[in-house]
Order: C-alpha cells, then structure tokens, then sequence
C-alpha cells in the first residue's frame, strides 16, 4: 500500500496523447453506465407513453387471437408456421417502437461520451482477473467504497424524489376509493408515470455527475510521472543524437540549396564580413527575392561564389543586417523597397558601363 502510495503522488503529469490513444485502443475509455442506462430509461418511458395505445391494442389483439377461441383452435403442421409469423408480426408493430427507440438512444448515448470505439480487447481473457488477492484488492479498495457511496447517494434521491411525488398527490390518492374502477385505473397509471417519469430524470441528472467523475477518475488513472513522460517523447522522437544528426543534414542541404543560387543573384549585400545576403530580382517578380544569406564562415562562402561568378557585392552595413533577419525564398519587406532599388539601380549602371 506504501508503494502504491508513492507511485500515485509520482505520477504528476497529465497523460499525453499518445498514452490517451494507447488506452483507447485498448478499450479503456471514460464513460458513466449510469448515464446511458438512465437515458435508455427515459427514453422507453416516453416511448411507452407516446405509442401507449398501439402497444395496448397490439397485447389486446395478441391476448384474442390467443385466448379468445381456445375451442376452435386448430394447431397442426401446416397452421404452426402462419399463426408464428401472425404472432411475431403483432408484436414487431407493437414493440418496435420501444426496441427501435431504445437501441438509438443507447447507441447515441454512448457515442456521445466516447465517440466511434469498435476493439476486441476488453473480451480478451485475462487471468490476472481470476486471481482473488487482485478480487479481494478492488473490493475493499478506494474506488469501490466510493462506488458504494455513489449508489447509497442514488438510492437517497430516488427516494426523495418518489416521496416528494406521492407527497403532493397525497389527496388525490386519498380520494380514489370514491371512483369509477376505470377512473381508479386511469389515474394510477398516470401517477405510475409521473413517479417513473421523475425518477428517470433523477437518474439521468446523476449519470451527468458519475460521467464527470468517471472522467476525473480517468485522468486520474492515467497520469505519468517526469519520468515516463520523458521516455514517452524519447520514444516518439528518437535518440536525441540521432535527431540532432537529422537536423545537422536538414541545414546542409539548406545551405547547400543556397549556395545553388547565389551565382543566379543579382546582388550580395554584406556587412562587410559579418553577414552577407544574396537578392535575386527580374521583371517576373513583384519585389526582389532574398535567395540566400548566412553570417560569419557562410558569408564568406557567399562571398567567394559571387566573386567566382561575377555577382556584384555591396558593402551596406544597416541594410545587410536588415535583410540578414528577413527568411530566405522570401521578398523583402517593403520599408526596404526604396534602399534595395538604390542598390539594383547602382548595380545594373556598372553592368551597362562594363558592356
């Protein structure tokens, strides 16, 4: 009990996604029993009630059919199979409704609160399930005394709820020995129905609250300790090496990427040995085009492609730090507009007095 003490203050992380989903695969979701049983409740209720008078004249017309001429009736190979199939219809036309209802209502319910769920793994055998110190364990265990706090608290507003009803009927129910028996019968059915009626919304108002905290529980089962969480993102992102080594690749083939396209600039800005920008710009473009930049080692590299192919370099300090924080592949802003086309102006002059 210490250990288990321990290992639930450890476990102070919220479960991540990826242990959320695992145990959803697993069939281990959140939800309140509770809640669908007493909407399916509810819903039979109101169905019965809604579709009361075909239910009846279908039981009426079963109960003739059945009893009604018990003399005549001819039971023998050939009547067995449509007098079945009269019997199964009558009750399809009465008690489907009812079925139809129910079965909607359970399975919205139960997508409501956990969405699509289809696996297998709650049905797998487990024999740890068969062990008695683990059966012993769960019955004197937290979760199970407050399950039983739980039903001794359902049983308690039920109980309310019907003494509250019969209370404020009290004089109606007094008065009924001084009626018609079709009244007496009229009236107790709809005081049956009110007390059903009422009792099912306190159990859908309870199956609300167990759902919160069956959803609270799960949280609660489900936390992790810094540990496992960081072996959980180990795991999902791989060895930090390995992933440093990835990104090592990913910035050589960047700037490898970039140096293919400094001989293509029009220009290279430069700071003067800090920093070093190349532009590129043609007719097609609505705004020059930062194709490559870089600081220090791969500035002078910039530098020495655009020497070796003939690109022109201007030395502006402001500006080259300025494009220097701008994204390659992007244009540029247009606050620069004005000093990049002073650049590019000075540029093509020198190209047309060299030819």
């Amino acid at each position: 009990m210490a250990e288990e003490a321990f290992e639930s203050e450890d476990r102070t992380e919220p479960a991540t996604p990826r242990r959320l989903e695992e145990a959803r695969e697993r069939g281990h979701v959140a939800r309140s029993n509770d809640l669908n049983g007493a909407l399916v409740l509810l819903a039979a209720l109101l169905t019965m009630n809604f579709f009361g008078d075909r239910f009846l004249d279908g039981l009426t017309l079963l109960a003739r059919g059945a009893f009604g001429n018990l003399d005549a009736l001819d039971i023998s190979a050939d009547t067995v199979t449509p007098r079945t199939a009269a019997v199964l219809w009558i009750l399809v036309r009465a008690l489907g409704p009812l079925f139809v209802a129910v079965v909607a209502v359970a399975l919205a319910a139960n997508w409501a609160q956990v969405g699509f769920l289809f696996t297998g793994e709650p049905l797998s055998p487990n024999l740890a399930r068969l062990n008695p110190l683990s059966g012993l364990k769960r019955l004197f265990s937290a979760r199970s005394a407050a399950r039983l706090v739980q039903d001794f608290l359902k049983l308690a507003v039920i109980g309310t709820v019907l003494g509250w009803t019969l209370t404020r009927s009290f004089d109606e129910i007094l008065s009924l020995p001084s009626l018609p028996a079709p009244k007496i019968a009229a009236a107790l059915a709809d005081l049956g129905f009110t007390l059903a009626i009422r009792a099912a919304a306190a159990l859908v108002v309870l199956g609300l609250l167990d759902l919160g905290f069956q959803r609270w529980q799960y949280g609660r089962d489900l936390r992790m300790s810094k540990q496992e969480v960081k072996e959980e993102l180990k795991r999902l992102e791989g060895n930090p090496r390995i992933r440093e080594r990835r990104r090592a690749i990913q910035r050589q083939i960047a700037t490898q990427r970039m140096m293919a396209a400094v001989p293509k600039a029009a220009v290279v800005v430069t700071n003067p040995t800090h920093f070093a920008v190349a532009l590129a710009y043609d007719e097609k473009m609505a705004a020059p085009k930062i194709v490559a930049k870089g600081a220090d080692l791969i500035a002078e590299k910039i530098r020495e492609i655009a020497h070796e192919h003939d690109v022109p370099i201007v030395e502006r300090a402001p500006l080259a730090r300025e494009l220097f924080k701008c994204e390659v592949g992007k244009e540029i802003p247009a606050k620069m507009y004005e000093a990049v086309a002073e650049i590019l102006a000075y540029v093509y002059s020198l190209k047309s007095r060299a030819a």
